[in-house]
């Protein structure tokens, strides 16, 4: 079966189309595609991995077509980016009410 292996720099993106036979693992998938000989920093061990968008375990069984993705660590929290820009905006909106 038909499946494709992705990883995304910030400024590129590797996709490779493998043939598997059924019953792979998303596992099974990485290490047969070669992904990890061209970016090695990549450890599957502690990169989340997915399917579609979706994070998924290494022992997934993947079906036809499935797109299985490597996600790099973040770089920052999420939930503190989002707070500390809702901070700033309170800080402009009190600033301008202050000289008007």
């Amino acid at each position: 079966m038909l499946i494709e292996v992705a990883y995304a720099l910030k400024d590129r993106q590797t996709l490779l189309s493998i043939e598997v036979e059924p019953g792979t693992t998303l596992k099974q998938a990485i290490e047969i595609s070669g992904i990890i000989d061209k970016h090695p920093e990549i450890d599957i061990s502690q990169n989340k991995t997915g399917i579609f968008g979706k994070v998924s375990k290494l022992e997934t069984v993947l079906r036809e077509k499935d797109r299985v993705e490597i996600y790099r660590p973040l770089i920052a929290d999420p939930k503190k980016m989002r707070a500390e820009r809702a901070k700033q905006g309170k800080l402009m909106r009190s600033d301008k009410n202050l000289k008007n």
